[in-house]
């Protein structure tokens, strides 16, 4: 029953014909997590062979919307395809605050459909979500645990919008950290020691050099890859995956240079410029 790690989508706010919006699954026998749900999120979980009713739980990192578009459809995609079992609502836990108030009121511009399709089919339960908010510390704390797999959230750095978490999953297979969206800082070391795979959001700084402040405002809190790639070398991490990159890749000459940078930086481990629906096995 080895661990999984899928990448359900690796974009970014930027519309792309092969990437969805940030979003990563983790999976051992029948425990399924999402880490965020951005736009086409459901499409990708049936790429990865996994209804939406098929999800343990939903685990948010912030409250942007391009990680948070596709929670709505998510939630009633779980509901419509329950086929009137009335299972319980889809768990969702996410740091209190703004993220928490976005999926307290995600649904109320949907409450026309969901009456008709009640009345319809009979069906005594409204989708919903089980909403399980967490205070976010001043280090990693379990927000997560079901056998022996449990998940910390740690705060990260995404100013200014905050709070803005990662997390860290352990299994009996190994460790797998995902940064969220943050600057490199200590808090993902944090969340990342000792962990088997990083799954790390990741822009190309010098892309941006000589643009206008409208378009390198984005600096102020994305990861630059050269600094990634000694992060994670400095940490000893196994695996690497990049995802949510700015820019998007368009052909090899472009993955090339993710990966010249991550190299540049000092990291010699295994190193993924993640596509869409990648997987990485522990165990």
């Amino acid at each position: 029953m080895p661990t999984e790690l899928v990448i359900t989508g690796s974009g970014t706010p930027v519309p792309s014909a092969t990437r969805a919006g940030p979003s990563a699954l983790v999976k051992r026998g029948d425990l399924a997590l999402l880490f965020d749900a951005g736009r086409s999120t459901v499409q990708r979980l049936a790429g990865a062979g996994l209804w939406p009713t098929g999800l343990t739980a939903v685990l948010l990192t912030h409250h942007h919307s391009d990680h948070l578009t596709g929670l709505p459809d998510l939630v009633l995609t779980h509901w419509v395809m329950d086929r009137g079992t009335d299972r319980p609502p889809l768990t969702v836990v996410a740091p209190e605050g703004p993220t928490c108030r976005f999926v307290d009121g995600m649904l109320d511009n949907w409450r026309g459909d969901i009456e008709v399709r009640m009345a319809h089919t009979g069906r005594t339960r409204a989708p919903g979500v089980d909403l399980r908010p967490f205070a976010v510390g001043d280090h990693p704390e379990q927000v997560w645990v079901e056998g022996d797999v449990r998940v910390l959230a740690g705060a990260v750095h995404h100013e200014p919008v905050t709070p803005a978490v990662g997390y860290r999953i352990e299994t009996p297979d190994g460790v797998i950290a995902i940064s969220g969206d943050t600057i490199v800082c200590d808090e993902v070391a944090e969340l990342a020691a000792g962990a088997d795979v990083l799954v790390y959001e990741a822009l190309r700084f010098e892309c941006f050099d000589g643009m206008p402040p409208t378009r390198t405002f984005i600096l102020d809190y994305h990861a630059d890859t050269r600094l990634i790639g000694t992060q994670a070398r400095d940490l000893g991490v196994g695996t690497l995956v990049l995802t949510h990159l700015i820019p998007e890749p368009e052909g090899p000459d472009d993955v090339r240079a993710y990966v010249d940078d991550i190299r540049g930086g000092g990291f010699e481990g295994e190193l993924i410029v993640a596509e869409d629906l990648d997987r990485v096995t522990l165990g």
